[in-house]
């Protein structure tokens, strides 16, 4: 093994070590883009969310309101969101709706809607409301300051189990938070999630198909063995080479360790575009052969910063988080063991794999080592540096129906040789009470069930208190 090896080292030596690692063979180029029709990872068709314009001009609080100015307002804000989300399309006509006639007629063309947007401007919504509440379509309720009282009865429909949301406020920003969040419940209806190794767990129920609509793709070893056998030493060569150009060094890896992971990652990718999934996993624990093929950690990372979602351990639990977060809020998710330091009231989150792009595929690296893994000492993975100060959101989907949910900030980067390679301090708001209140008492399963959790850059707590009503998710705080 190496100490520490540098781009010119690795670059010089590469090409006289790539047919040992390809096993000896060579089958010809493998295209890792197999479906050129949608590229890479591939374009999910529009989710639609009808829009619902209630009240108009008459009585308290707008009795002169120009009706057309303001829809007008108000659908510049719409075209603004689909813009910015890029996957999302608000459908309906642009009509004031004033009677629940009128909303029962609207609410029967509900039919391909993923959701629904309602805007209001005066005082019939409670009575307006209630015929498009009965189609049962996820329900967003945009009420700005002076539009009506009827808000003190609509927040309490949640507790009824209504999947209603009200959002009372000035900032139009939040029908885009919830636009995104809207994604969720249909994107997952859509995804496929590639399923390598010993299957387990929540893996072999059909619940997870049933309620959520996640459907789960099979590959075994032997398929996989082969993909990897059919990527050519040049593609291989050429992956190796951007870890090394974007590592800040190299410590105990040696060139054909990474160029194994190198490997594997294209392998992943071309099995992922084949199938045509959005998200993977591999019970690398459990049957994977990691000294034959490679470790799959470094791949993990960059599928992750790519936007396609890959976790360890065939951890579904967290393969679902990770996928709901990343359709409501664009961000990876990076799957931890955690341990606490009531002391310092710290949760420390370690674990061999992390993104470096926490931001989202178009935000900042964040920098990394390039080391073995922690367990076996060898292989290779990241040691990746994550931003101190930033606000992280910790979570897991627990018996498809309850997200637990915990919020922190990062405040360091421990460096010391135990535990797993990336390691993230977060501070919380009680270490001792969240240590005590740990998996409030509703997880079944086994260690990983009970450990890991997954964080995500940002502050999502009041989101995915909203993603709970919307789908029908019980949110509770691990605090």
């Amino acid at each position: 093994m190496s100490d520490l090896m540098n781009r010119r080292e690795f670059l010089g030596t590469s090409a006289a070590g790539a047919g040992s690692v390809l096993l000896g063979t060579q089958l010809g180029q493998v295209s890792v883009l197999a479906n050129p029709r949608e590229g890479w990872p591939g374009k999910l068709p529009p989710v639609n969310i009808y829009k619902v314009f209630v009240g108009g001009k008459g009585g308290w609080p707008t009795p002169n309101l120009n009706e057309q100015a303001e829809i007008g307002r108000l659908e510049q804000h719409l075209s603004d969101t689909e813009r910015q989300l890029g996957d999302v399309k608000f459908i309906g006509s642009s009509e004031w709706v004033k009677s629940p006639q009128q909303a029962a007629k609207v609410a029967a063309k509900f039919t391909g809607a993923d959701g629904v947007l309602v805007f209001n401007s005066g005082c019939v919504l409670e009575r307006t409301l209630a015929p498009i509440l009965k189609a049962g379509q996820p329900t967003v309720v945009f009420s700005q300051p002076y539009s009506g009282h009827d808000w003190c009865k609509i927040c309490k429909m949640p507790q009824a189990g209504k999947k209603v949301v009200l959002l009372a406020t000035s900032d139009f920003g939040k029908i885009t938070e919830l636009a995104g969040v809207m994604r969720v419940a249909r994107r997952l209806r859509q995804t496929r999630v590639i399923h390598i190794g010993r299957q387990w767990g929540i893996t072999l129920s059909p619940e997870l198909k049933e309620k959520l609509g996640v459907e789960i793709v099979p590959v075994d070893i032997d398929r996989f063995r082969k993909v990897c056998q059919g990527v050519s030493a040049k593609a291989t060569e050429a992956e190796a080479e951007q870890w090394i150009q974007h590592a800040q060094k190299v410590v105990e890896p040696s060139k054909q360790d990474i160029l194994k992971a190198s490997r594997v990652y294209l392998a992943m990718k071309k099995i992922i575009s084949d199938e045509g999934a959005r998200a993977i996993t591999i019970n690398c624990l459990g049957g994977f052969a990691l000294d034959e093929l490679g470790y799959p950690c470094l791949g993990f990372s960059k599928l992750n910063d790519h936007g396609i979602v890959a976790s360890c351990e065939a951890d579904m639990y967290s393969t679902v988080t990770m996928l709901m977060f990343g359709y409501a809020f664009g961000v990876p998710g990076f799957i931890s063991d955690p341990v606490f330091d009531t002391a310092t009231n710290q949760l420390i989150h370690a674990h061999c794999v992390s993104a470096t792009k926490m931001e989202g595929p178009a935000g900042p690296r964040c920098p990394y080592i390039i080391r073995s893994h922690a367990e076996r000492r060898v292989g290779a993975c990241l040691q990746v540096k994550h931003r101190i100060g930033r606000p992280i959101t910790c979570a897991k989907l627990v018996n498809l129906d309850t997200m637990l949910i915990s919020t922190g900030k990062i405040i360091g980067n421990p460096d010391v040789d135990r535990a797993c390679r990336t390691k993230m301090a977060t501070s919380v708001a009680n270490a001792r009470k969240m240590l005590d209140n740990w998996g409030c008492g509703v997880v079944e399963g086994g260690m990983v069930e009970h450990l890991h959790r997954v964080l995500f850059y940002g502050d999502r707590l009041q989101n995915i208190k909203h993603l709970g009503v919307l789908m029908g998710l019980k949110v509770m705080e691990e605090v």
